[in-house]
């Protein structure tokens, strides 16, 4: 039997239980008295991961761009010809799956037999099929998705971004990858990446509902395969500080230009407490600055500079950026008055009574946020892949201090760490 550990967090009144099943696989059930339960079985495997080797191998393989998200479309198929969204059906499972730049993820909500679903899941994602025909006739669809996201502008306008803060940084790649890239993805390549991948050491289950860890546990002893601990070796590309460039910019089918300003951060801590406090003291000073009630939120508002403003921060253990979104007829009068806005508050200092509202409206979200077995279960698995157990967090919050916020700003914000994306109008 697996050694159970629980943990709790005492101020917030929320534990979760933990085990490492026999497989090699780590296991977190939540127990809520909820109607709805949710499970995410996710790999830490994504779009930046198209260069690896296992430990003790000789030499790194590169592969094609797009396979993470290619390798998740490919994971719904069976070799016995079944449907795996009818199988989740006759449970009156609703499922889905995801793939990030750092992750992907299969899940479910079922309000009723959630053994049944769960054995499902675990099921169809360890046993993969691919075929030479049936990745043919995939590329075809996913080449046909990426052609109609090449259409979107709030897609283009982020990946534009992107291109501009990074030069060479894997972060930048396209979650789908390109037509040309996905071209190259061979039955054996999908194969060769999944047994990298997707071992159960590399993998989590994060579970939440009204639910117990036995359940759980008679569920995945009866469907996952024992399996030796691999430990891969990632290769991740070397950034400068410097932004790749200043502007990017399109024309598409818009009515009003579309603007990013994206500020780029390559400092990740290596500890992961101190990226945690990093990204909480961020995220703070990101709606000190730039949130609803901000100076800046209102004036461009109220001048009728700007429509649909939005704002924030974001940081893992890979990359961090913030970024500035929203629509305007003069993008770069918006810049202007960002960079402007910015120097006048780093000489003027941040308000202290505002630094403790906005940690306070933090730290709610946080307890909010176990109010959904969907929100919980997830925020759980995003903080696992950082290292960072939520459990820690509340206190991380408590312990972020306004001097650290203060000197964050001057830290954060410099010319030379900021892009700008335009998406303009076609030319009538």
């Amino acid at each position: 039997m697996s050694e159970i550990i629980m943990r709790e967090d005492k101020a917030i009144g929320e534990r979760y239980y933990y085990t490492k099943h026999k497989s090699g696989l780590d296991i977190y059930v939540i127990p809520k008295k909820f109607r709805t339960s949710y499970a995410i079985f996710s790999t830490k495997y994504g779009a930046i991961d198209n260069c690896f080797k296992l430990e003790g191998d000789k030499d790194f393989v590169k592969v094609p761009d797009g396979i993470a998200h290619f390798l998740e479309h490919k994971m719904f198929e069976n070799e016995d010809g079944s449907d795996t969204f009818e199988r989740f059906a006759k449970y009156g499972a609703d499922p889905n799956a995801f793939t990030s730049s750092e992750m992907t993820g299969y899940l479910f909500s079922c309000t009723s037999h959630y053994d049944e679903n769960l054995e499902i899941l675990l099921d169809y994602v360890t046993k993969p099929y691919f075929t030479p025909q049936t990745v043919a006739k995939e590329q075809g669809i996913i080449g046909q998705e990426i052609k109609m996201g090449e259409d979107n502008p709030s897609r283009a306008r982020y990946y534009n971004t992107m291109e501009a803060l990074y030069a060479d940084s894997q972060i930048k790649i396209n979650v789908a990858g390109t037509v040309e890239s996905i071209a190259e993805i061979t039955a054996d390549l999908l194969y060769s990446c999944y047994r990298t991948f997707y071992n159960l050491s590399n993998m989590v289950l994060v579970t939440s509902g009204d639910i117990t860890m036995e359940q759980v546990l008679a569920v995945a002893d009866k469907v996952l395969p024992m399996q030796d601990e691999k430990k891969i070796v990632r290769c991740y590309n070397a950034e400068k500080a410097e932004v790749n460039k200043k502007r990017v910019k399109v024309k598409m089918a818009v009515s009003k230009p579309m603007f990013e300003i994206g500020i780029k951060d390559i400092e990740i801590p290596a500890d992961p407490k101190e990226l945690l406090k990093k990204s909480i003291a961020g995220s703070v000073l990101y709606d000190m600055l730039f949130g609803t009630t901000s100076d800046f939120a209102i004036d461009v508002y109220e001048s009728g500079l700007v429509r649909g403003f939005g704002a924030g921060y974001s940081l893992d253990h890979v990359f961090g950026m913030g970024e500035l979104v929203g629509e305007s007829d003069d993008p770069e009068a918006v810049y202007d008055k960002f960079v402007k806005y910015v120097e006048e508050k780093k000489k003027a200092g941040l308000d202290r009574s505002e630094f403790e509202r906005i940690k306070k409206a933090n730290y709610a979200s946080l307890v909010k946020s176990f109010d959904s077995t969907q929100n919980i279960a997830n925020n759980v698995t995003y903080m696992l892949l950082d290292g960072i157990d939520i459990m820690d967090y509340s206190k991380a919050v408590a312990d972020v201090s306004f001097e650290y916020t203060e000197e964050l700003l001057c830290k954060l914000f410099d010319e030379k760490y900021y892009a700008m994306s335009v998406v303009e109008p076609l030319d009538k």
